[in-house]
């Protein structure tokens, strides 16, 4: 089910998924002449199925660039609402990050919930957290998120007081719609800085850990990856370890750090949050710490599903995301994961493109050997 931070207060029931429509831009003029839009709303799709939504249909516009009122044009809006209408939806999710002025338009003309894929990523992280230090991350980056976007609703939270609902002030004064609003951000901001000592701590601590395993010169890999590409079944394959497996985007937020021996060279391994396109800068800021286990490591283990149409695209992303936090100049091995569903032609065209990377399943134990080989001879070097 959704997360309530996302519906609000109870669209739908326990026994029935919410339902959404889902809207994006394809930038036909700004040079995005591929699948680009298809790909990344069926990501979106499996992003919303991930949080508990159905889908129930999708509307895509093409335009140079999203509109900066309500993000589609005026005839698409229109075509929205019919078909919210017309099916029930509980909630539109736009493929893009609006701006509170787009989301409160197009809620006005829409007349459902409209939510953005960085509130729906911030929801499913919501959901899946587990440890005290991912519930903090995520608390931190939905309020950085919230912030810019508080506003009222209808006449109680009218934002400007003048006459008699000013005690004869005059015009232009706080009204209780800005002194409401006030309040939240204020009690947001206390919040925000109240889980930053608490992840201060939790930082200091995972540095402790750090440091006592650089004392006893343990090297390190950090698993990361694209979403959804294997990390945590690669992680039990290796290690025997038993981090949590499922086939949905994110199940793995908490780092999950474990000891392995390849003949005589000792090392840890550890599991991180995977990626996906467009993550929420919020994520990134609020993950600092975490995703710090991957820059300090003393290599990246890449993982890739191999048997994704747009791996090569994945790969760029991750990239990209590794740059981002500080991690593009550690030295990296690309894992090409799932081989056994991948064509094998299309395991031999990543090959090609990226040489050296080692082809396994995590699933089967294919190529495992040879991975265990590779990481320990990388390690032995560092």
């Amino acid at each position: 089910m959704a997360g309530s931070w996302l519906l609000g207060n109870g669209s739908g029931t326990p026994a029935e998924r919410p339902t959404a429509v889902l809207v994006a831009v394809h930038q036909h003029e700004a040079g995005d002449t591929g699948p680009g839009t298809q790909v990344s709303l069926s990501e979106l799709r499996r992003l919303a199925d991930t949080d508990g939504l159905a889908v129930v249909d999708e509307v895509v516009q093409n335009r140079p660039r999203p509109d900066p009122a309500t993000f589609v044009g005026s005839g698409t809006v229109d075509e929205l609402a019919a078909l919210a209408e017309r099916t029930g939806a509980d909630l539109v999710i736009a493929d893009g990050e609006l701006t509170p002025g787009q989301v409160r338009n197009l809620e006005e003309r829409v007349g459902v919930r409209v939510v953005d894929r960085t509130a729906l990523i911030l929801d499913i992280f919501a959901e899946h957290a587990r440890t005290s230090e991912g519930r903090v991350q995520v608390e931190l980056a939905q309020i950085a998120y919230q912030l810019p976007r508080l506003r009222g609703d209808g006449r109680s939270m009218s934002r400007i007081g003048g006459g008699r609902m000013a005690g004869g002030a005059g015009m232009g004064v706080r009204g209780p719609g800005e002194m409401r609003l006030e309040t939240q951000r204020r009690r947001l901001r206390q919040r925000a800085t109240r889980l930053r000592r608490n992840a201060s701590e939790l930082t200091r601590r995972r540095e402790r850990n750090r440091e006592r395993r650089a004392r006893n010169q343990v090297p390190s890999a950090a698993i990361t990856g694209y979403t959804n590409a294997g990390k945590s079944a690669l992680l039990n394959r290796l290690t025997g370890a038993d981090a949590q497996v499922q086939d949905v985007l994110f199940a793995t937020l908490d780092p999950t750090v474990r000891r392995i021996r390849v003949g005589d060279v000792l090392f840890t391994v550890t599991d991180t949050v995977g990626f996906v396109r467009h993550l929420p800068h919020q994520l990134v800021d609020a993950f600092r710490s975490t995703l710090d286990e991957v820059s300090r490591s003393d290599l990246v283990t890449h993982v890739v599903d191999a048997s994704a149409p747009d791996a090569l695209d994945q790969i760029t992303t991750v990239h990209g995301v590794l740059h981002e936090i500080g991690a593009g100049d550690v030295p990296e091995l690309l894992v090409l994961n799932k081989i056994d569903v991948t064509p094998v032609e299309w395991v031999d065209a990543l090959r090609r493109a990226h040489p050296g990377a080692v082809a396994v399943s995590a699933l089967t134990g294919a190529g495992m050997d040879e991975l265990r080989a590779a990481l320990a001879a990388r390690l032995a070097r560092r």
